[in-house]
């Protein structure tokens, strides 16, 4: 019985980094059509271009990522901000969107 349960375990989590590792390649393409972005003022369209293709459908299904039009829009949008994806995660830029955002709604009181 133990055997069953540790075999699950160990599935779950052989899942967990298969997921992890699709995701990094999710951000790699982000930060890549970001550069194309800044350089050839393509990015939106290219992040598009990938995420509908069959290899970027995959990638995303493999993330965990439901591969539909809304995704793919919001792919669009992230690469149109122009913000990298190590800056987007990182602790200091979450902390200035908000106090951004108290600023905004405090002076909108």
């Amino acid at each position: 019985m133990s055997d069953s349960v540790d075999s699950t375990a160990f599935n779950f989590e052989q899942g967990q980094r298969s997921r992890k590792l699709f995701a990094a390649v999710v951000l790699a393409a982000l930060d890549d059509a970001i550069a194309d972005d800044k350089k050839y003022g393509n990015g939106p369209e290219q992040i598009a271009r990938w995420s509908r293709s069959r290899d970027g459908r995959e990638v995303l299904s493999c993330a965990g990522i439901d591969p539909n039009e809304r995704v793919v829009s919001g792919l669009m949008e992230f690469v149109s901000k122009g913000v990298r994806t190590s800056v987007a995660l990182s602790r200091e830029e979450s902390e200035r969107r908000n106090a951004a955002l108290q600023q905004a709604q405090a002076q909108a009181a």
